[in-house]
């Protein structure tokens, strides 16, 4: 079982990752699978997407819930049927599900060059303290990229948009927390950010 990190960021909260090794077959085995989760992994055309999925449920097992306790909103945010709070994420060859007392999000990225490319589409305030001849820009806007996809799943409200409604307090990658805003409708609403780095991931996630 490639459980890969277990983090406890507050007494509340508890993230783990796992890193995906297994072969779809060895994943899907030891699953109880509900019809509806059952009909969307075998309708995905990418394996790679099917044991992202797979592994998620492996995580729900590692927390003590079953596929069965799962479900989904309107909104494409997941629900836990005993009230906590649930975030997921996977990419590549690692997944990671968070869950709490309160609300929370999570995103695992990999960390690539093109994601410069497109900074202009999700950074706005964040550019007064980035500058591309930083050794770690790539790193730092992939932070920046994670967090504010975090806080979306959170906030899971439609028409919010990263460059004009999230903005990232300034950090070094060693300080390993931040502090996050979202800017909508006239409210503003704070939240606590962590991140990590491993095998050229960064995993960021958003605490109340």
């Amino acid at each position: 079982m490639p459980l890969y990190k277990t983090l406890t960021p507050n007494s509340q909260t508890t993230v783990k990752i796992w890193k995906i090794t297994e072969s779809y077959q060895d994943l899907m085995q030891p699953l109880d699978l509900k019809q509806q989760s059952l009909e969307r992994v075998l309708s995905m055309k990418s394996e790679l997407h099917q044991r992202g999925f797979l592994s998620v449920r492996h995580l729900l097992r590692d927390f003590g819930y079953t596929d069965q306790d799962l479900f989904y909103d309107d909104n494409g945010k997941p629900h836990l049927k005993d009230g906590k709070h649930i975030s997921i994420t996977h990419s590549f060859t690692f997944s990671g599900v968070i869950v709490s007392d309160t609300e929370v999000g999570i995103d695992i990225e990999k960390q690539r060059d093109k994601i410069a490319i497109i900074a202009k589409k999700f950074v706005n305030y964040e550019f007064n303290y980035l500058s591309e001849s930083d050794t770690d820009y790539i790193k730092r806007l992939t932070v920046i990229w994670g967090i504010k996809e975090s806080l979306y799943k959170l906030f899971a409200t439609p028409g919010m948009l990263f460059k004009e409604h999230f903005l990232v307090i300034p950090f070094m990658l060693e300080d390993k927390e931040t502090v996050a805003w979202i800017d909508y409708q006239n409210k503003k609403h704070r939240y606590n950010t962590h991140f990590l780095e491993f095998e050229g991931f960064t995993c960021a996630f958003v605490t109340t």
